[in-house]
């Protein structure tokens, strides 16, 4: 409970990301006009970029 308590602190926000905020990454992949997009990196990482 305690890792619980605190996961998503470490983030710019403070806290965890939403399902509501990832959403539009999925649609966007899964759409026809994503066919050309290849090798793309989508950071989810609340705006502290990736490690």
């Amino acid at each position: 409970m305690e890792k619980l308590e605190k996961f998503g602190s470490q983030s710019s926000f403070g806290r965890p990301g939403q399902p509501a905020e990832l959403t539009s990454i999925y649609v966007q992949l899964a759409a026809a006009d994503a066919s050309y997009t290849t090798g793309a990196v989508y950071s989810v990482a609340g705006g502290t970029g990736q490690p």
